[in-house]
């Protein structure tokens, strides 16, 4: 119960995040983007409008998750033996209060700024609206690691702050550009000229956001995560670089985007960028997603300067990575099941035939998945019509995970489907296979020319995406233990290569033909990658 808390602890402050970034970071773009100076009247209401709708339902996203984790998820975690939920002493609590205050902001942000989309807006409202917004960010600083700090408590927090309104200015505008961009199109060739200046008005604000990204970040690091060791010894620092890479492959959609808007003059050129920023407009918003679920995932661990006496050393994450002869043999599952503790035993100590039952899993999918990069990157080349295919080697790898995954629960162990659903490792693995199978059966249709609706080809990288979100927050336990962070440390690079294959996926299908090579050997050759990552996955104590 305590570890499924936990994990949907990490996705509600995922998807709170997200609804935060499109509340503040909405009321910088309309006020600082869609001004009538840089808008055309046309194109002003319609934009304003939606833009108006999304920062209302960020708000009520916020205040809806964030109720919910004070509300349920924590006081269900806290739970006493009876099934007493402590809900009154847990809101008597700092954190309880400063959430229910956060509440309180966004509800009353959605209220401000309930159907002033028309132009009759009073200033007032918006007013009211960046009051509250402000507020609404800097009560982060309470819900974060910063304030539970017993030394350099203040400035932490105050860091976090401005980090965070970085990141949600950044993300935010990005999700606001999209649903711009669907009013630019719908507005017909003959407004492309005047969507221009909309998206460079952007690239500014996205420039200074960025760096209250990465000047507060590198603070943030230098106070959590101490020194370099902890980057790859601590699953804290980890998840920073992960972080990190996000970030730079989001940068570089963000550099081809402002070199297209520097080369966008003229009606030719402002067609050109009509067909090729929203795209990448697009991708950046996935890797901006993807970074705040990383964040999210980032408060319930605990900063790699407390993690002292169980840090893996760098020559210990290392050898996880080093290649060896995959394991083609597995322990007989009655072997396995008597040496095993129950499946709800999550602090019982695995037993080798559990390592050895793992680690041929992992081996047996990474020769599925790298086998599938390879006849992608075929396809991709136009030297076999067959490996066009290859989606359906998808469902024998779902068929073998469906049966192999958790050897404890239903098909194979004693415990029963149900039963085994509150254990979040069990619930995310069955989540892959149905996932597993989606990909298999949505691709399949897009390459046999079964499935020809352009919103068909989108649902493969749309899957990847969420595949790859779902590693990123991923967890087999919630103690930070040395041999259970050596255990997952791979799972971070397969998260990072499967967002980086969706999101190659979308440029290729989203772009125009004669731009979509490169995105389409990038999204192959990461499924590759984790393939091969797969092949040398080691979990065996050294």
């Amino acid at each position: 119960m305590t570890l499924l808390a936990g994990f949907l602890d990490v996705l509600l402050r995922g998807f709170g995040s997200v609804g935060l970034a499109a509340a503040v970071g909405g009321l910088v773009y309309v006020l600082l983007v869609l001004r009538p100076g840089f808008v055309t009247a046309g194109l002003l209401g319609a934009a304003r409008a939606r833009a108006v709708a999304v920062i209302v339902a960020g708000a009520l996203v916020v205040a809806g998750t964030t109720a919910l984790l004070l509300l349920v998820v924590h006081p269900w975690a806290l739970a006493d033996e009876s099934g007493h939920w402590p809900l009154r002493e847990f809101l008597a609590t700092d954190f309880g209060r400063a959430g229910m205050v956060r509440v309180a902001l966004a509800l009353a942000l959605a209220a401000a700024l309930r159907g002033a989309g028309g132009a009759g807006a009073g200033r007032g409202r918006w007013t009211a609206a960046v009051v509250l917004g402000g507020l609404l960010i800097a009560s982060s600083a309470w819900l974060a690691h910063a304030s539970s700090r017993l030394t350099e408590r203040a400035p932490l927090m105050i860091v976090t702050v401005l980090h965070q309104l970085g990141a949600v200015v950044w993300v935010g505008g990005l999700v606001h550009l999209v649903g711009f961009a669907s009013v630019w199109r719908r507005a017909g060739a003959g407004a492309a000229p005047a969507g221009v200046p909309v998206l460079a008005r952007f690239s500014r604000v996205a420039l200074v956001s960025m760096v209250l990204v990465l000047g507060p970040g590198i603070g943030l690091a230098l106070g959590y995560v101490g020194d370099w060791g902890a980057l790859i010894g601590t699953g804290y620092g980890v998840m920073v670089l992960t972080k990190v890479a996000l970030l730079l492959c989001a940068l570089l959609l963000g550099a081809l985007n402002f070199t297209l808007l520097r080369r966008g003059g003229g009606a030719r050129g402002a067609a050109g960028v009509a067909s090729r920023v929203p795209p990448l407009i697009e991708a950046e918003v996935g890797l901006g997603i993807t970074l705040l679920l990383a964040a999210a995932s980032l408060t319930s661990l605990p900063p790699s300067v407390d993690v002292t006496t169980d840090r893996a050393t760098p020559a210990e994450v290392v050898a996880r990575f080093r290649p060896a002869m995959p394991r083609l043999s597995s322990p007989p599952v009655q072997q396995l099941l008597a040496a095993a503790a129950p499946i709800d035993d999550t602090l019982a100590t695995r037993q080798p035939e559990e390592y050895a039952w793992s680690e041929y899993n992992h081996h047996a999918a990474g020769f599925f998945v790298f086998l599938m990069g390879v006849l992608a990157l075929l396809d991709r080349a136009g030297y076999s019509r067959w490996a066009r295919h290859w989606p359906l080697l998808f469902l024998g790898l779902a068929a073998f995970l469906f049966v192999r995954n958790d050897p404890r629960a239903w098909p194979l162990g004693p415990a029963g489907f149900w039963e085994s659903m509150v254990l979040p490792d069990v619930l995310q693995h069955r989540l892959v296979v149905v996932l597993v199978v989606a990909l298999a059966v949505f691709e399949w249709m897009v390459r046999s020319g079964r499935l020809t609706r352009p919103g068909g080809r989108l649902v493969f990288p749309l899957l990847c995406a969420a595949g790859g979100g779902l590693l990123l927050t991923h967890s087999h336990a919630m103690f930070n233990l040395k041999s259970e962070f050596l255990t997952e440390v791979s799972h971070a690079p397969m998260g990072l290569f499967g967002v980086v294959m969706a999101w190659g996926r979308w440029l290729e299908v989203r772009l125009p033909r004669e731009d979509a090579a490169l995105p389409g050997w990038v999204w192959a050759a990461a499924m590759t990658m984790i393939g091969l990552i797969l092949l040398v996955y080691r979990e065996t104590p050294t």
